[in-house]
């Protein structure tokens, strides 16, 4: 396997700094980050809660095609959105929460089987297990 980077320089206080995030290893771009996109509107800066969802939402995709591909089921498509919750806890910000909304089509799955795999893929996907202690809820329909 391989190593991925991402570098972020930033610039200020924190309420009124500023920075920007690089994908280095796949150098795919540059995106602003801020306080305020965290807490606030985002006006057109990401926030690593943001990238978190990225992550998880396409983490979570490839590891339900491979189960119900290995289930002889390959996936037509997965539509996953992930939507992280950042909020106050224990008198500081954290992650207080990740729901997984999930619409897929699999010609010739059945509920069971696909139930089945988006469970297990919510629970063995590589991010899921990196945000083990956070609540993640799953809303998986097969379409």
């Amino acid at each position: 396997m391989a190593d991925r980077n991402a570098t972020t320089t930033w610039s200020g206080d924190l309420s009124s700094g500023s920075g920007t995030v690089t994908l280095d290893s796949s150098n795919s771009g540059r995106f602003p980050v801020s306080w305020s996109s965290r807490t606030a509107e985002p006006e057109g800066r990401t926030s690593p809660e943001e990238l978190v969802a990225a992550a998880h939402s396409s983490c979570y995709s490839m590891q339900l095609s491979g189960l119900l591909t290995e289930a002889g089921t390959p996936p037509q498509t997965i539509d996953t959105s992930a939507e992280v919750t950042f909020g106050q806890s224990g008198g500081g910000y954290a992650i207080t929460g990740i729901a997984l909304t999930v619409r897929a089509t699999v010609p010739g799955a059945d509920r069971t089987t696909f139930d089945e795999a988006a469970q297990k893929a919510k629970e063995i996907c590589p991010v899921s297990a990196a945000l083990a202690g956070t609540t993640i809820t799953l809303d998986a329909t097969l379409v």
